[in-house]
């Protein structure tokens, strides 16, 4: 499905033949050297933030998936968020296509966003964003577009980052590995792990935390059904398959939660006081419906005083070409907003 990707964010790396403790502290310890300041500021007062969450759109012209990311987008905006945050998997996709198609996809799908009406959204990388990369498109690697830049060019950022608002800390992480047989894994890579060590140290004690990756770092999702797309692969489709590498960097920082697509499923892992928040997919079953009980919508989340409360939300969308699903869909899932448990059995 991709290529080799040139750029710094290649996963060529092993990290398994590192000795990945004693790479974490020696990155720490750089980090600490070279972004802290020489007084640790204050951290602000955590306030009051309506975001949402949308992701998996896969918008094409096809199956009136453009009409229902708009329909998606419009019944956002009666929420009134202060931003969203659009997790990934934008277009319904530009691996393996021609060019032409490709940018036609893009597009459209910004053309959808406009149905926001100018709310601010911030975009993550998603494996179905990556241009060009599968042999079939038949794209040179010397294409300005190629890999992730069509990504950063498009939407003007880079594929890692982090913002702030009102008190709260946003890390954006680029969850796509490109491997050199042309699939896509899921993993975080060498350089973005020092450069997420450096940003948490950088930051006040205490600061909350909200960290989005479109591949789930934590999920139980291969624990529900079979899935038959993963006969044959080499890579884990479902998780980022070095998940050990990022979580030990969250801990002694507040986060206060995860965000998570790729999966088109509904569901929260807690894993050290943290939850783990997958969300479903705009698209649902690429369309054809809800995904393994989970319809097509969205997560809209509070947060009040440094803590976060969630719920997912349906946008009434009727497929245009439904197909069975093996579970009953749920249609206002059950979400709480109770803090979380206050042990770990482990």
């Amino acid at each position: 499905m991709c290529g080799p990707h040139p750029s710094h964010h290649s996963t060529a790396y092993n990290l398994n033949m590192l000795d990945r403790r004693r790479f974490l502290s020696l990155s720490a310890a750089a980090a600490a050297a070279t972004a802290l300041p020489a007084q640790i500021p204050t951290a602000a007062k955590p306030g009051h933030l309506r975001f949402v969450f949308f992701t998996d759109t896969h918008t094409q012209p096809e199956l009136s998936a453009a009409d229902g990311t708009a329909q998606a987008l419009r019944k956002i905006k009666t929420h009134k968020p202060d931003f969203c945050i659009q997790g990934g998997d934008h277009c319904f996709d530009i691996n393996a296509i021609p060019r032409d198609r490709a940018l036609m996809l893009l597009d459209l799908y910004a053309k959808t966003e406009h149905s926001l009406d100018g709310i601010p959204v911030h975009h993550t990388l998603g494996n179905h964003d990556v241009f060009g990369t599968a042999p079939a498109a038949n794209v040179p690697a010397s294409d300005p577009l190629y890999a992730k830049k069509s990504f950063e060019q498009r939407y003007n950022t880079k594929t890692y980052y982090s913002f702030d608002r009102n008190g709260y800390h946003f890390i954006i992480l680029d969850s796509v590995g490109i491997t050199p047989d042309g699939e896509f894994e899921g993993r975080v890579d060498r350089d973005q792990l020092v450069w997420l060590a450096a940003d948490l140290l950088a930051l006040p004690p205490g600061t909350p935390v909200i960290v989005v990756s479109h591949i789930p770092l934590v999920s139980a999702i291969g624990q529900y059904k079979p899935d038959d797309r993963l006969a044959g692969k080499k890579h884990n489709y479902f998780m980022v398959d070095n998940s050990y590498d990022v979580i030990p960097i969250f801990e002694g920082h507040n986060i206060i939660a995860v965000l998570q697509g790729h999966t088109h499923v509904n569901e929260t892992v807690y894993w050290r006081n943290t939850p783990y928040i997958t969300s479903g997919a705009v698209c649902g079953n690429w369309w054809h419906g809800s995904r393994w009980g989970t319809p097509e919508g969205f997560t809209i989340l509070e947060l009040e005083g440094g803590r976060v409360h969630w719920r997912y939300d349906t946008y009434g969308w009727k497929s245009t070409s439904p197909e069975a699903d093996f579970l009953t869909p749920i249609a206002h899932p059950t979400h709480t907003s109770a803090p979380p448990p206050r042990f770990d059995p482990f």
